[in-house]
């Protein structure tokens, strides 16, 4: 075990224990003749600074902090691999909060915004009421929102309404007017987070009918919780109507799975006898020939960090705002209605 210290290397360089703790804070406050000398010093000494003494040194913890719901879920997890291939690039830790209540929430709102405990914080998909913002920026912790929004935050988000536009227009185009939506719930208490693109994509399935002229059906919506067996029970329900869809636009992927596999359980064959849609373009929607359309979910995680990192090197007062495209991926699920 190396037992230099910081002492010996100032020694051996022939230069000030406050000239080695510049060099190794990268302080421009040293000339490049002295910055090489300390160098070699700490090179030759194999010097390897207290992690802990060189946080102290810079009154920061090094460390973003990361609140998010749902690890398990594909659309996050992609996130997350966008923010850490980013972060994994710096001298900062990632801690990650793992958020599965309402009340797991509001304790990381609460206690994790401390100077003493992150210098930057990403929140995905999680956004916050009024009071939880207000206390956000009152910390002075730099905050970036991702899939979230606040009017007073900075945030990355995706156009989702845009999105649920362009999935029904998909289907309107080959020529459907019976179509179906499959959704999370959209409101409480099936959905405690407020999920706020849930109302989007719905709202983008609603404004994409009545430009085509084609009335809302409310029983071709249908809401559940948000996991693959639920929306192949939810398929069931829709298609057993007696003037069922003939095309099904899918809140997310991971849904669109679901009333795949009860298209095969009811024998009709997609996209033949059921169109189907879906949204995210996770890893398995190509695996399986899904249509769906594309948000760049690892892509929003590499400008999150980014966002963050930029503002912990230059604090920046006027509200940040990015918003992502969406794209349709055309594949093997969609078709026209059989006459």
């Amino acid at each position: 075990m190396n037992s230099s210290t910081i002492r010996d290397v100032a020694k051996l360089a022939g230069v000030g224990v406050g000239t080695v703790s510049r060099v190794l804070n990268d302080s421009p406050d040293v000339s490049e003749l002295t910055r090489r000398k300390v160098l070699a010093a700490i090179a030759e000494l194999d010097f390897s600074p207290s992690v802990i003494a060189r946080r102290l040194s810079l009154r920061k913890t090094l460390t973003i902090g990361v609140i998010a719901p749902f690890f398990t879920r594909p659309a996050f997890v992609e996130r997350l691999r966008g923010v850490e291939k980013v972060i994994a690039q710096t001298n900062y830790d990632l801690v990650l909060f793992n958020v599965e209540t309402p009340e797991r929430r509001d304790a990381c709102f609460r206690d994790v915004p401390r100077r003493d405990r992150v210098d930057g914080l990403l929140i995905l998909s999680l956004s916050p009421e009024d009071a939880a913002a207000n206390r956000f920026l009152s910390s002075q912790v730099p905050t970036i929102l991702i899939d979230a929004y606040h009017p007073q935050m900075h945030h990355v988000v995706v156009d989702n309404i845009a999105g649920g536009q362009k999935a029904v227009q998909h289907l309107i185009d080959l020529g459907h007017r019976q179509i179906g939506f499959i959704s999370d719930a959209m409101e409480n208490p099936f959905n405690p987070f407020r999920f706020s693109h849930i109302h989007d994509r719905y709202q983008g399935y609603r404004q994409a009918l009545d430009a085509a002229a084609i009335p809302f059906r409310p029983e071709y919506h249908k809401q559940g919780l948000h996991s693959r067996s639920v929306a192949r029970q939810l398929t069931h329900d829709l298609l057993s109507q007696p003037d069922p869809p003939t095309a099904i636009f899918a809140y997310s992927d991971t849904q669109a799975l679901g009333i795949i596999e009860a298209a095969n359980d009811l024998g009709l064959r997609v996209p033949e006898q059921l169109s189907v849609i879906g949204f995210d373009d996770i890893e398995l929607a190509e695996y399986v020939g899904l249509t769906t359309i594309r948000q760049n979910l690892y892509n929003s995680g590499v400008i999150g960090a980014n966002m963050l990192l930029e503002l912990l090197a230059a604090p920046i007062h006027a509200v940040q705002k990015v918003t992502l495209p969406t794209e349709l991926i055309n594949r093997q699920t969609t078709a026209p209605p059989q006459r």
